[in-house]
């Protein structure tokens, strides 16, 4: 399973290739606001030819007219925390602080970034990006436990992985062999943060990307666990529901951009406008499991 990407951008994928058994990028719908009269904000996506459906955006970008300025707010739609950058692109407006300026966004909540104008120029667009996360976390030595009841230690790629891990964000997941339908059980105590349930196929298709049913939990350190490819109707938490170790979240599948069914499982931190993968320990059904460090 290749790269997860979290980011409120001006083009979904970001670019960025995807590999066999991958899912390149998670939500990122973009928000584009032109500067004009106004300033009403406007959402705009890109969508692969023949794919219905777009993920969920992590934060949305609200413009407030006032005193013959703006106001540029992050609204957060996840559960937890997360970090946003907004910045101009064109002929970028005075603003207070000046752009591009970061702000963290409380679970659910609403955060003030900047305060345009008072005079922007025409031909200006806002951009917010997103990462989820809060960007101080300090991590622990922590044990997880086996995110798959019932089924036997099958590891399709680990640590490194020519295939799909590595870039920073999954430098450190693992990718468990599982037939489809699977449980899927909570590696660790932590808060439901976010929910992709919506989709329903697929393949070892570009197209597919980002476009795969997955289950991020947030931890009390601040670290976060994605349990992604989860399969069609197979998503049983909702953001917000606390769960403990062990407590099923959903079905395993193949969802996305996927060579086949599995699951793929990794631990993340925001370290600052991105999103990079943790070492972690696991207890397996037949004891710990040991993951070697990649080489560069």
């Amino acid at each position: 399973m290749a790269g997860l990407s979290w980011w409120e951008t001006l083009a979904p994928g970001q670019g960025r290739r995807g590999d066999n058994a991958a899912m390149r990028s998670f939500p990122t719908r973009a928000i584009a606001v032109l500067l004009i009269g106004c300033l009403a904000a406007a959402a705009h996506g890109r969508q692969p030819a023949d794919v219905s459906g777009d993920p969920a955006p992590v934060a949305k970008l609200v413009l407030e007219p006032r005193d013959g300025a703006t106001l540029a707010w992050a609204e957060n739609r996840l559960a937890g925390p997360i970090e946003v950058m907004l910045h101009a692109t064109g002929d970028v407006p005075p603003s207070d602080p000046a752009l591009p300026a970061r702000a963290t966004v409380p679970a659910r909540g609403r955060t003030l970034v900047a305060r345009v104008g008072p005079s922007p120029a025409r031909g200006a667009y806002l951009n917010l990006r997103a990462v989820p996360g809060h960007p101080n976390v300090r991590t622990g030595d922590v044990e997880y436990g086996w995110p798959l009841d019932g089924a036997p230690v099958r590891i399709a790629q680990g640590w490194g992985g020519a295939s799909s891990h590595r870039d920073a964000a999954n430098r450190h997941a693992i990718d468990l062999t599982a037939p489809v339908g699977t449980p899927v059980v909570a590696a660790r105590d932590g808060v439901v943060m976010q929910v992709e349930a919506g989709f329903t196929h697929g393949a070892a298709d570009p197209r597919l990307d980002g476009r795969a049913n997955f289950v991020r939990v947030l931890h009390d350190d601040g670290t976060m666990a994605l349990y992604a490819h989860l399969d069609a109707n197979g998503v049983f938490v909702r953001p917000g529901d606390r769960v403990r170790r062990g407590e099923r979240l959903g079905l395993s599948g193949s969802t996305g951009f996927s060579s086949g069914p599995h699951l793929h499982f990794v631990v993340q931190a925001n370290r600052g406008m991105r999103l990079e993968s943790l070492p972690f320990r696991m207890f397996g059904p037949g004891g710990v499991l040991r993951f070697h460090e990649p080489g560069p």
